[in-house]
Parts: structure tokens; sequence; C-alpha cells
């Protein structure tokens, strides 16, 4: 028996269901689904889009309407939920949901965080580095202390494979060096893995595509969208899928198999 995680930007909540995000869910088969950019407020969401099939959902809305959000929908009722992970700048713009499974022999944990865009301006890049400065520490530190998986929009390609135009991009947010050597950092000193590629190796495997021109209909993309685990789940995992036959945001649901339960 697998377990399914499953996550996906949603570019709002409540204009993912119209486009039949809540169908899909129920009959996908996830044991857990992480989702980001909710773009809602609890009143937005309690009642109805609280569930999805039967997964129940844990959120960390922003205060600001309208902007970010993270949620996890759980199948098996979580032994524990943490919103935020910063205490401050972060937690006001709602960016990580953590649910624990944990049992007398195992400490496991299930993220959805949504890590900030700077492709707005100077300030949001900035923004960008204070958070992966204080997410770090924060990934290290609960390695230290148990199994996870940490899903969702990070907004970093990681290496030239992952983007269609790399090359014209080095300049931009989402691709800059600096960026760039901060993941490698997470998946080489920092000993986390990125699942995905540990099942496929292959190009064109994308997870976004921007809204101008035709980059969907040619495959202009970005994977941005990652599975992040410490290395014994990592092990685990056993099948990979990017959902293309229906779209529901500007990002693609990135389906993983485990081979363990909850």
């Amino acid at each position: 028996m697998a377990f399914r995680l499953i996550t996906l930007n949603l570019n709002g909540i409540r204009s993912a269901a119209s486009k039949g995000l809540v169908e899909w869910a129920a009959n996908a088969g996830a044991d857990c689904m992480g989702v980001q950019e909710v773009k809602a407020q609890a009143g937005d969401v309690a009642g109805r889009l609280d569930k999805l099939g039967e997964l129940h959902g844990h959120f960390q809305f922003a205060q600001k309407k309208g902007y970010s959000g993270v949620g996890l929908y759980t199948r098996k009722a979580p032994s524990a939920v943490l919103a935020g992970f910063d205490g401050g700048e972060f937690d006001a713009e709602g960016r990580w949901v953590e649910t624990r499974f944990d049992t007398p022999r195992r400490k496991f944990s299930v993220i959805s965080a949504y890590f900030p865009s700077g492709s707005s301006g100077e300030d949001r890049q900035a923004a960008k580095y204070r958070f992966l400065d204080r997410i770090f520490p924060h990934l290290m530190q609960l390695k230290a202390e148990r199994e996870f998986v940490l899903v969702g929009d990070i907004n970093i390609a990681h290496q030239a494979i992952d983007l269609k135009n790399w090359r014209s991009n080095q300049k931009n947010s989402g691709f800059l060096p600096e960026e760039r050597a901060w993941m490698t950092r997470l998946l080489t000193e920092g000993g986390l893995v990125d699942v995905f590629r540990t099942l496929n190796p292959h190009p064109e495997q994308y997870t976004w595509w921007s809204n101008r021109g035709q980059a969907w209909a040619k495959n202009v993309g970005w994977r941005l969208d990652y599975h992040l685990a410490t290395p014994a789940i990592a092990t685990k995992a056993r099948r990979e899928q990017i959902y293309l036959a229906q779209r529901f945001s500007d990002h693609a649901p990135l389906i993983i198999d485990y081979d363990f339960r909850l």
C-alpha cells in the first residue's frame, strides 16, 4: 500500500474550485494534499472548501486578504497541526502549515510551504532572501528531530534542466545564482532530497507556466513545485506524476507515491 502525497499551487482556491479541483481531488487517491496560494480567509473556506472528498483541511491564512496562504488536506487525522514557523513576518503571510503523524515508533511530518516570489521587485526579492535565511535553520532543526516531507511552491528552479529558457533567465528571480546556491546547500550540506529528481531525471518536466504568450501550449515552463524529504522517507518514493490532463491554476499538481502507510 502506498502513501500518496500531492502538492499544488492553487493560485486562488475559489478559482481552482471553479475549474473542477474539488471533484478531481476527491478522486485522486491522495492521503495528503498540500496546497499553496490559497488567497482566501477562514470564512471563505469554512463549510465549502475545508474538505475535499474524505480529506480534511488544515490551514494558515495570510493576514492580507486575497494573498498567499497554505493548506494541508489529510485523510488521517494528524496528532498535531502547527501553523507558522517564524512567529513574525512570514507567519503573517501564511507560508507554513505542518501536520504531524506521530506514533511511539515514529515522528513524521508533512508540511505545505509557499516560498516567496521575488519577481515583483527588489523589496520582494530581499524578503525572499530573508525567508531562505530563516527557513534553512528551521528545517535543519526539524530534521534533527523527525522525518518529514515538505511539499510546496519553492519558487526556485534549481538547475538548467528545471526550466525551458535557462540562459535568458539567469538574472531573473527564481533562477538567480544565490537562490540556486541555497537550493544546492539544502540538498548537500542540509541533507534533504529533491524526491522528484530521484525518480525522474528527464528534461522538460515542469510544474508552472507563465500566462504570457503560449507558454502552456509550447511547454515553456519551470519546475517550481517540490517534494523535499528527509533521506529515509525519500528512499521510499516509488512513482511520480505531473498531472497535466486538467488545469486548475497556472501550476500543475505534482503527485508522488511512497512505499509506506501513515
